[in-house]
């Protein structure tokens, strides 16, 4: 087996491990204690850039006239939408102890999570479209913003901003990563050609900086892990709702995608999220406990994600999608 096939078959479990390694062997390496903060602070930066070079490269290879909304990106927003609400609904009018109200937040944070601005580089490796998926993006993230300033007050009151500044403060999380790459692609497009060219014919080069993403990602999710209070139970419960949110999601966004030929992208539209913001929506409008459910999801989907490439790479082929 050549270095380029292995690193196709295993990169995204290397780079979990990379992530979950690193950070122990920097959390104990303590002659590095006096810059870790300044470290923690480059890898904040350095995370949204590589998240925007991956996005641009991909969105040069996107065909726009293939950026419409499909009648399964409608069904599988519906799913998100009463999932989200069912979980609402039960926070809200049954009585429970403190740490199943955590269990159910941290499930609703994973089902109304809004898809990864990155998800686009796995599908487009995956075979499926990326033009279609970043539609999706924006609806699930406009969905995510009205949702969550509205819904999550009645989940666990706080004093704090009301709705259009909420819904503002969402949608400035996400929209600039997903905008600004989109925008760039198109203005090379069309006012330097062969520019764009070049960046389209190396786009392969998104994937390998999405694994670098990762890494920094699953580093930042097993300090947060790493450093809770809470208890044992509680983080297995988490991580067990997580789980059970996240084979729900690629299960219907699968089912969904096969009536529509549309299986792959539909799957990661639904199941692939973007957990960073989840974690923040989660300690921002919830208990900071329930935010360690977003951050095992993004453990769980990227194991998934890793069986899918290694699936793809070692059958072949390309699924046909319909309009």
């Amino acid at each position: 087996m050549s270095i380029r096939q292995f690193l196709k078959d295993w990169i995204l479990p290397i780079a979990m491990l990379a992530g979950a390694g690193g950070y122990f062997l920097f959390h104990y390496a303590g002659f590095l204690s006096p810059v870790k903060p300044a470290v923690w602070k480059a890898v904040e930066v350095l995370t949204p850039s590589l998240i925007f070079i991956q996005l641009f490269l991909t969105f040069c290879k996107i065909d726009f006239k293939d950026l419409r909304i499909s009648r399964w990106h409608w069904i599988i927003l519906a799913f998100q939408t009463l999932s989200a609400l069912v979980m609402a609904g039960v926070l809200i009018f049954v009585p429970m102890d403190e740490t199943y109200r955590e269990i159910f937040e941290g499930a609703m944070v994973c089902l109304i999570c809004p898809t990864a601005t990155a998800a686009a580089v796995v599908t487009d490796k995956l075979g499926g479209s990326a033009a279609r998926i970043t539609v999706y993006n924006l609806m699930s993230n406009i969905l995510a913003a009205a949702f969550v300033p509205l819904v999550f007050p009645l989940v666990e009151v706080h004093q704090g901003t009301g709705f259009v500044s909420s819904f503002l403060k969402i949608l400035s999380k996400v929209f600039p990563l997903l905008i600004c790459p989109f925008l760039l692609a198109v203005l090379i497009k069309y006012l330097w050609p062969k520019a764009h060219d070049y960046f389209r014919d190396h786009a392969g080069v998104a994937f390998y900086l999405w694994a670098g993403a990762l890494a920094l990602a699953i580093g930042q999710t097993v300090r947060s892990m790493h450093n809770s209070t809470a208890p044992a139970l509680v983080l297995w419960l988490l991580a067990a709702a997580a789980l059970l949110s996240c084979v729900l999601q690629y299960w219907f966004g699968k089912r969904t995608g096969l009536a529509f030929g549309d299986i792959i992208t539909a799957g990661q539209a639904l199941g692939q999220k973007n957990t960073v913001l989840a974690i923040w929506m989660a300690y921002t409008y919830l208990t900071p406990v329930s935010s360690l459910a977003p951050g095992t999801y993004a453990i769980w989907q990227n194991i998934f994600n890793s069986w899918q490439l290694w699936r793809r790479n070692h059958k072949g082929g390309k699924p046909v999608a319909r309009n």
